[in-house]
């Protein structure tokens, strides 16, 4: 990769072992709850991507003392911060740190980059006021002034399964008075909830016959720091199952992979499409399953994917595009409108870079619709432009491995904020 821009061209199979960087979202929360907490704790594995390190660097201007692979809590009260708190790209922290920041007695603001900027912060400030917090945003987007304020508990129906709003709610809801019961129309990623109970927090989780996902909890407890063994992140390994998949003669080994249910649909869309995954050494680590996966070259065919399975796999959407492409028959991506709304539209960005490649795909308002090419499609040079977004630029990267012709990613500097190892290993497995 040459300053911002990522160079590929047709090359061999993919073969080999690798392992993928620490799970993105575990390694937010790993930081912010036992910087939050009672004590200390060593956190191996920590993803060292700049998305990261933005919450990292927030932590400490809040008083959280980190050194190596080792952090010290606060005991639930943070310093206020002398300057405003910058999150870089990254909507995780952000999000997560205006529920913590809502019961903690002082004002401090939240921005971020250009693309955080951008995105929407309603979702969470709205529960926030309603629990008591004095929450002002910048016509629904950052920067964010979070004011002190005391918090209540709430029964709060949340209008889309998101993980960042559980999680913000579920953080103010510690500092809250009363019990907090939060719903969501269907089940979102809970690495919130496990770390929540390895930490010492009780929580009630229920799940309806309609799908609705129902957390109780009473106000007033406390996080005891406890030490985290981050897995590494299945959206990391999404880009390398779908690489070997689609590439003839590939043969990929991918270790301590996480495969926690609720983030594993891709592993479930994949294997409906004919992909030849095996998981191995099944065992759960910190409160979090994980396992390796074992892929190869698979003839793979079309499918639906929408509904209550969207939840599991919003982050692979881009990569399970590029799949299609390769699978015979029509794909249909529904009831995914939550991609419009990431670091780029990644609806409308998925969808161009696929045309200038010569893949026929409709844009819909909630998803897409990908005909594709079946297992000896072949795929026309471009130069992409990946909008500052990372799962774009990779999405993009993969989808090179089989064009006739170079591949031109531009803006491939995103890929830093979750997966900066991504071109050096690729490059090393395609021999």
């Amino acid at each position: 990769m040459s300053g911002g821009s990522l160079r590929l061209r047709p090359g061999g199979p993919l073969r080999g072992a690798i392992a993928v960087p620490g799970d993105k979202s575990v390694s937010h929360r790993s930081l912010i709850f036992n910087g939050f907490a009672s004590g200390s704790a060593k956190i191996e594995g920590l993803l060292d991507a700049e998305d990261v390190a933005c919450t990292a660097a927030c932590l400490k201007q809040l008083g959280v003392r980190m050194e190596g692979d080792r952090v010290w809590g606060c005991g639930h009260h943070f310093r206020a911060a002398s300057s405003p708190l910058y999150c870089g790209n990254s909507g995780t922290s952000i999000r997560l740190l205006m529920g913590l920041l809502s019961g903690q007695g002082f004002a401090v603001s939240l921005t971020g980059d250009e693309s955080l900027c951008r995105r929407p912060m309603e979702r969470i400030a709205k529960p926030l006021r309603l629990m008591g917090a004095d929450v002002a945003t910048t016509e629904g987007r950052p920067p964010v002034q979070v004011n002190s304020g005391t918090l209540r508990g709430i029964s709060y129906s949340s209008p889309i399964a998101s993980a960042q709003v559980k999680t913000a709610v579920l953080l103010a809801g510690l500092q809250a008075q009363g019990r907090l019961t939060l719903s969501e129309p269907r089940t979102s990623r809970d690495h919130t909830e496990r770390m929540f109970e390895s930490m010492g927090v009780q929580i009630d989780r229920s799940v309806a016959e309609d799908g609705t996902h129902t957390v109780v909890m009473e106000g007033g407890q406390r996080l005891h720091a406890s030490d985290v063994v981050v897995p590494g992140d299945i959206s990391s390994a999404a880009f390398f199952l779908v690489a070997a998949c689609i590439s003839p003669g590939s043969e990929l080994h991918l270790k301590r992979v996480g495969l926690n249910p609720t983030r594993t649909g891709v592993l479930d869309v994949l294997k409906r499409m004919g992909a030849r995954i095996e998981v191995c050494d099944r065992r759960v680590v910190s409160g979090e399953p994980m396992g390796d996966l074992h892929v190869v070259f698979s003839e793979l065919c079309a499918t639906q994917i929408g509904g209550r399975e969207i939840p599991t796999l919003i982050d692979e959407l881009p990569i399970l595009a590029v799949a299609a492409a390769f699978a015979s028959g029509e794909t249909r991506i529904s009831d995914a409108a939550e991609l419009r709304v990431k670091e780029s539209d990644r609806i409308s960005s998925t969808v161009g870079f696929l045309r200038a490649m010569g893949v026929q795909v409709e844009e819909m308002p909630d998803g897409m619709v990908i005909e594709g090419g079946g297992v000896d499609a072949e795929l026309l040079p471009t130069r992409v432009h990946a909008g500052g977004d990372h799962r774009i630029a990779m999405s993009a990267a993969v989808a090179g491995l089989r064009v006739r012709g170079e591949t031109q990613v531009e803006g491939a500097h995103s890929i830093a904020t979750s997966f900066p190892q991504f071109p050096t290993i690729l490059e090393s497995v395609r021999g």
